[in-house]
């Protein structure tokens, strides 16, 4: 135990405003998806500032990885939380996601002014397969890491025929992986385990500010005082906006329905954001409409390009969504669309923070070893096959664009095996393969009348 005089000296060697500067630098910076993300705080917290013990990131990131939402945002939100209370991991989770919202809403506006002009739309033509390729990317990458017995094969198998044949909801498909992961893990636990370290051993750097042995400061201690208060917080966090929206626009209007449909999203987000894309293409373009196929796999690429977590592409699902509605009226189309992506923002995002600042101080206190990896192991397993279907639904709608009665785009059909190629065989980077795709579409769309008239 300290006294709180100790504590406040521990938390004092760690300027505020120094954190402050590296988080809004993180949030500029943040490319390369969670594992790049994750590797820039390692490098900057563990081993150059020395703020953070490697045991104790590691455990943050054991948590973080366990909970539905973006991993690496939850990771930032807790190291700044550890460091400097409530306010720190507000700051540090508010600006990790902000440049990337920012830039996503020029982004967005951008794309609908311009993106029928030839330039644009080339440069869109090579992106899609290049997307397809990515995505089957992500899914050959988290089955690696998550298919590692033909248990585990068989439950991604039935999720992808599960979607693949039967439509049934993503929510369904996580519910009974972590259900057949809960049975599993006691029948038969040793196919059940998965490892939850990042980055492999762990190494020593010298002594941290919070080192392994510094006490749990007075903050990060567990009372279910502090638990129901950050609860009633949320609860209402979340109400007020929910019951703005709906005394405005009424339970069904656009933007009161984008507030209740990514709460849900931020909540089955198990396994990253490639796992829940598939659950919001099934809401945003297959049932409500807010944009479409390719319109989605445009934003993805944008996703791509940008810093920040992948889920922030849901800012572009958002800013689509209020402009094609015209939630502010005809006459504020930027306006509709920008608030629609804020608000799309707010909701995805505030039980990622819930979950940190209830969660954290129980992890802290305890230290203990996490005990849920078998029915995490299974929804990791199910993941893998939601990510198949993506694949296969994107790539349906690259190579066939008028159906399986039209003839299949032979050039698409191209830059798709060459992004593929790239990024499995030769291991580009996913920067690399959208700039390399997106000359070439440029080019294919350049020379196709030209090509025609020779023919």
């Amino acid at each position: 135990m300290t006294t709180p005089a100790e504590d406040r000296q521990t938390a004092a060697t760690i300027s505020f405003w120094a954190a402050c500067r590296f988080w809004l630098k993180l949030g500029f910076i943040s490319f390369g998806g969670p594992a790049g993300q994750i590797a820039i705080m390692h490098q900057e917290l563990v081993e150059q500032r020395r703020w953070i013990s490697e045991k104790r990131f590691l455990h943050a990131l054991n948590f973080c990885m366990l909970l539905p939402g973006p991993e690496a945002q939850q990771l930032a939100t807790y190291m700044g939380w550890l460091m400097h209370k409530t306010r720190g991991g507000i700051v540090a989770g508010v600006l990790f996601v902000l440049p990337s919202l920012l830039i996503l809403i020029v982004l967005s506006w951008i794309y609908i002014a311009f993106g029928n002009t030839t330039l644009v739309a080339g440069i869109f033509y090579g992106i899609k397969p290049a997307v397809t390729a990515i995505v089957l990317q992500a899914a050959h990458r988290i089955g690696a890491r998550a298919l590692k017995n033909r248990y585990l094969w068989g439950i991604a198998a039935l999720a992808l025929l599960a979607l693949l044949v039967f439509n049934i909801a993503f929510p369904v498909i996580i519910a009974a992986a972590s259900l057949c992961g809960f049975v599993g893990g006691r029948i038969a636990p040793q196919y059940f385990q998965i490892a939850m370290t990042h980055g492999g051993q762990q190494h020593s750097y010298g002594r941290a500010i919070i080192d392994d042995d510094t006490p749990t400061p007075e903050h990060a201690r567990f009372t279910w005082k502090k638990i129901v208060l950050i609860i009633l917080s949320g609860a209402l966090l979340w109400s007020l906006p929910m019951a703005l929206l709906v005394t405005l626009q009424g339970w069904n209007g656009p933007l009161t329905q984008m507030g209740w449909f990514f709460t849900k999203a931020a909540l089955v987000t198990f396994g990253g954001a490639y796992a829940v894309l598939p659950y919001v293409v099934q809401g945003a373009v297959g049932q409500y409409g807010w944009l479409s196929t390719p319109q989605m796999m445009d934003g993805l690429a944008l996703g791509e390009t940008t810093p920040g977590p992948l889920i922030m592409v849901v800012a572009f699902v958002g800013f689509l969504g209020g402009y094609s509605k015209a939630v502010c009226g005809p006459d504020l189309l930027f306006a509709g669309g920008a608030l629609a992506a804020i608000l799309v923002t707010w909701f995805t995002f505030l039980p990622s923070f819930l979950f940190i600042f209830a969660g954290a101080p129980l992890i802290e206190t305890t230290h203990n070893n996490l005990n849920f990896t078998a029915p995490l192991s299974a929804i990791s397993a199910a993941v893998v096959g939601v990510i198949l279907n993506l694949t296969l639904y994107f790539a349906f709608h690259v190579l066939w664009p008028d159906g399986f009665a039209g003839h299949i785009d032979l050039i698409a059909a191209a830059i798709t095996l060459v992004a593929t190629g790239e990024l499995l065989r030769f291991r580009r980077s996913v920067m690399q393969v959208l700039l390399a795709c997106a000359v070439l579409g440029l080019a294919a769309t350049l020379l196709k009348p030209v090509l025609l008239q020779l023919a």
